[in-house]
């Protein structure tokens, strides 16, 4: 997969924003981190539980600063950016925190926020100095705005072509038909029409849509902004679809030109101007990959996840940089795999999930270290939404999961309302990753259900509630730790 194109305007835009930070930051340095995965991966959740944890001094034994006693405090700073909304800690945490708590609304936009950490550098001429100072920039954005990156590289001739062969597959013949239909009676070579364009790109936007749902899980349908349009929604740079390419070259005037100049403008309006002010400025990436729905949702979801990671990963500046190239440029040179929801399975089967996301995400990984960039993988849950337990069964003791399901979750022919707490065994994850990307006859039976966020809350020693959490700390540590030596 080729890297993102740009232009000699976007380059000069990048090093201006890029110079604009290190100007800011001279007093105080700034590292940027780049918070992303697909739809519902646990974006919003995480920002909101690292930032918690921080604020409030909650025990974090993995992260280096805190076991070691040196970090002093962290407060929230003032927003950074006034062209960036900034993300909205307080409404989140008020949610998890409410009666009943609900888990917060998920990422639909790009977001930032900045906190400030004081810490006592372990470094004898640093600590000479004083107390150091890192301002953390979290910036939160769709993961499917990254699988619109790629399409920079692309005409709409071969979009068209890979979104109609991906469309066509056995697996999606449920989702795609109404849109096929619709389109087996449009003529790409008849007159422009506004009504036919919107009627195609509703059809469309209604398949990716029902393909993303949890019998599907797919992840691979760009563009992003069809099913996150913001302001953007009915605009003519959101209103096309992909088309067979035609015998001929089509007129001005035709539907297929008045499309493909539609997809050209949703490049330069919408996709060029993400990867531009917020994209290529990133220091450190995690990336949240929800690889437990995958998993329910049989091989196609397993391979279509697999594609996408490799898709996004490609996108990034990865590698090294020296504080001078670095006013200009930036590159990422950590990027964190974290396979979420980790709280879904007994902590026995962590290594296997483990396994599973090394293998989803070996493309990726391999690309990045071979530019210099170091990546680490693990299993996480930023909020722990189960505890642990274990159940006989015909005389077998079994690893389970105690919580409450979501109202409307369904097991079998139960479905839970949203108030009865059941300890559940979700099945064993196999051995070997590959097996997941073969015959449904060969996937393992698995139980995966949504539960509610946590309650009882034990306070910590500032008064404030503490959310159990598995790996967040090191995921922590691993994203910011060595910036605090």
């Amino acid at each position: 997969m080729p890297s993102v194109p740009t232009t000699i305007t976007d380059e000069l835009g990048i090093a201006l924003g890029n110079l604009a930070d290190a100007a800011t930051g001279t007093i105080t340095p700034t590292l940027r981190l780049g918070v992303t995965g697909l739809s519902r991966a646990g974006k919003t959740i995480f920002i909101t539980a690292l930032i918690h944890n921080l604020l409030t001094g909650a025990r974090l034994p993995g992260f280096a600063p805190m076991a070691e006693g040196r970090l002093i405090g962290v407060r929230l700073a003032e927003h950074p950016d006034n062209a960036t909304p900034r993300f909205a800690y307080e409404n989140h945490l008020a949610a998890l925190l409410g009666t009943p708590p609900v888990w917060p609304e998920s990422t639909r936009r790009i977001s930032q926020l900045r906190l400030t950490l004081r810490y006592q550098s372990n470094s004898w001429l640093k600590s000479q100095l004083g107390v150091s100072t890192l301002n953390l920039d979290i910036v939160d954005y769709p993961g499917e705005w990254l699988l619109d990156l790629p399409l920079l590289t692309k005409s709409f001739a071969e979009w068209s072509a890979e979104a109609l062969a991906l469309a066509r597959r056995p697996a999606r013949a449920d989702e795609a038909k109404p849109f096929l239909d619709a389109l087996s009676s449009i003529d790409p070579l008849g007159e422009a029409d506004d009504v036919t364009a919107e009627t195609l790109a509703v059809a469309f936007t209604q398949y990716l849509r029902a393909s993303k749902g949890d019998a599907r899980a797919l992840s691979t349908l760009p563009p992003g902004r069809f099913l996150m349009p913001g302001d953007l929604e009915g605009s003519p740079a959101l209103t096309f679809a992909p088309l067979p390419e035609p015998a001929s070259t089509p007129r001005h005037q035709s539907l297929y030109a008045m499309l493909e100049r539609r997809y050209e403008a949703y490049k330069s309006v919408v996709v060029r101007p993400f990867f531009r002010d917020h994209f290529a400025r990133l220091d450190r990436q995690i990336v949240l990959v929800d690889a437990l729905r995958a998993l329910n949702a049989g091989p196609e979801a397993v391979a279509d996840l697999e594609t996408a990671l490799t898709s996004v990963l490609s996108c990034f500046r990865q590698g090294t940089s020296n504080p001078i190239s670095r006013l200009f440029t930036r590159k990422i040179d950590r990027i964190l795999f974290a396979a979420t929801k980790a709280d879904l399975l007994h902590h026995t089967s962590h290594p296997r999930l483990e396994a599973i996301l090394n293998r989803l995400v070996a493309n990726a990984s391999r690309r990045a270290k071979f530019a210099g960039a170091e990546t680490r993988s693990l299993a996480m849950a930023a909020i722990r939404a189960t505890r642990e337990g274990t159940v006989k069964d015909n005389g077998e003791t079994l690893a389970t999961i105690i919580g409450t399901p979501e109202n409307g979750q369904r097991l079998g022919d139960t479905v839970y309302d949203g108030t009865t707490e059941i300890a559940l065994f979700p099945g064993d994850l196999p051995e070997n990753p590959e097996s997941l990307f073969k015959s449904v006859e060969s996937t393992p039976q698995l139980n995966f259900l949504r539960f509610l966020p946590p309650t009882d809350l034990p306070m910590g020693e500032t008064g404030d509630p503490v959310f159990p959490y598995i790996r967040l700390d090191r995921a922590l540590d691993f994203l910011i730790g060595d910036k605090m030596q």
